[in-house]
């Protein structure tokens, strides 16, 4: 198996070759658009899983709504039409016809135009709002708590696997309130439940914050955000819920009778992430192996690999494999026992260690006469020889050890890899050298951060949620600043 690009040598290149040569996703034959494979996509489940979990466990449904938006319905909203405007593919035409200058060939048949250009949904607020119309009439009727799982296209000029993409797979919730109060409440529980998610099953430690307004959600009157930092110092945004206030209640007129006897606008939220999780999992943690996982979500927790010459070793040695499986299956951990003839140890061990497998056995007739077996771990790559009747109590325990060391590994760099700084040279200094986050001070002017984004191509990554009032200057325009925000070059 061909050997990855170091990291150190070409992040960019390293990270295409790993998903490639990891066979989570592959580029289509749609400019911009992905494949993801098998394996990818058992990644992806397993977030889904997790996340549905959470989701249901806060009082939300499962719903779906249409692919298409009416035109009508999209612009209905100014900001977030505006927003979406030049990421947007539209469907002008519902019929082709064979083209009567080149047999054997099809072309857009002129007569089939349609009525009203439908969008293909980049996000689903029109439509869901103007749905939501119809569902309610009364303070009784709230709140709606709804969550889809889907699939969304913003026409990107530059994409990139699971990074960027034409065509992505994400969830969106979408709730209504009968306050403001409420719909706040709920922004920030979903903040707190991607937050949650992200350490926990992704063993990715983020910062929590509230974007600046120019890096807000379209539309929305505050955009929440969890900001995780890559091994190459670039922050990468990894979930966003946003408080809408009462802008797309207006925008469909979508009112209800309150508890008083009044008629208000409801208020709203939504929230979101995406397959772009799945980048930051492979961005945060692998090395020039390949990749690293979490065990919580690695499709393969255990991989047992037997070393035999003739079948009568390979039948002896399945024995004991199948059952430590067995044993490990019951245990909940995914095992797959790997004796297939037609590879040897050597490629099934690079496999395994390019697939992020967290823990490996190796068995041989050595180890059969021993009654032990080798045991390897993907995040050190330490082996360590075990009794096969000790084996599974073992494993057992070194998979929550490896999804808490995975995380404290990235604890440690996140916050080494955190700087305070006071003046624009040591900023500029910083980003081209390490990167990271960069906590600085800033005058608060949409146009100073432009000016530092022009300048230095860093931006705002968020306001962080615990910030403490701190007097000082911004580093740019020399202003008085009351508080620090988190600057970082990102994806």
């Amino acid at each position: 198996m061909a050997k990855l690009t170091k990291r150190s040598d070409n992040y960019s290149q390293w990270y295409n070759e790993l998903v490639v040569k990891a066979d989570l996703a592959e580029n289509s034959e749609v400019r911009g658009c992905m494949v993801i494979k098998p394996y990818g996509y058992a990644i992806w489940e397993k977030m889904q899983a997790a996340l549905d979990k959470m989701f249901k466990d806060t009082g939300h449904s499962n719903a779906y709504f249409p692919l298409f938006v009416p035109k009508s319905l999209f612009e209905a909203e100014e900001q977030n039409a505006e927003g979406f405007a030049k990421e947007c593919a539209v469907v002008t035409h519902y019929r082709l016809k064979n083209d009567p200058d080149k047999k054997g060939k099809l072309m857009v048949d002129p007569a089939a135009k349609l009525e009203e250009e439908l969008i293909v949904r980049p996000t689903s607020e029109a439509i869901i709002w103007k749905t939501y119309k119809g569902w309610i009439q009364s303070y009784r009727d709230l709140p709606i708590l709804i969550n889809q799982w889907a699939n969304v296209v913003r026409w990107e000029m530059r994409t990139r696997l699971f990074l960027r993409t034409a065509e992505f797979l994400w969830q969106e919730g979408h709730t209504a309130h009968a306050t403001k109060g409420e719909a706040i409440a709920e922004t920030e529980q979903m903040l707190k439940v991607y937050a949650n998610f992200a350490e926990e099953f992704m063993a990715l430690p983020v910062l929590q914050g509230i974007k600046t307004p120019s890096e807000r959600f379209a539309g929305a009157i505050e955009t929440y955000c969890i900001e995780a930092l890559m091994q190459d110092g670039k922050a990468l945004q990894a979930g966003t819920s946003h408080f809408l206030g009462q802008n797309f209640a207006k925008a469909f007129d979508v009112k209800f009778a309150n508890s008083e006897g009044g008629l208000d606008y409801v208020w709203a939220t939504s929230w979101g992430v995406s397959t772009r999780l799945i980048g930051a999992l492979i961005m945060a943690h692998s090395d020039d192996l390949g990749l690293v996982l979490p065990p919580k979500l690695a499709p393969i927790h255990v991989v047992i690999v037997p070393i035999y010459k003739g079948l009568d070793q390979l039948d002896e040695i399945s024995v004991v494999a199948n059952s430590i499986k067995t044993e490990l299956q019951n245990a909940g951990l995914t095992v797959k026992f790997d004796n297939r003839d037609t590879h040897k140890p050597g490629f099934k061990f690079a496999d395994y260690e390019m697939k992020g497998v967290p823990v490996r056995i190796a068995i041989g007739p050595k180890d059969m006469e021993n009654s032990c077996v080798e045991v390897a771990r993907r995040d050190t790559l330490e082996k360590t020889t075990i009794a096969q009747d000790l084996v599974v109590d073992y494993i057992i325990n070194l998979i929550d050890e490896i999804q808490e060391n995975i995380y404290n590994r990235a604890q440690t760099f996140k916050v080494n890899n955190t700087y305070n700084v006071d003046t624009y040279d040591d900023f500029k200094k910083r980003l081209e050298s390490t990167g990271g986050f960069i906590s600085a001070h800033w005058d608060g002017t949409p146009e100073t951060e432009e000016l530092i984004k022009q300048e230095t191509k860093a931006t705002i990554r968020c306001i962080p949620l615990e910030n403490e009032q701190e007097a000082g200057m911004c580093i740019r325009s020399g202003k008085p600043s009351t508080q620090r925000v988190v600057f970082a070059k990102s994806y």
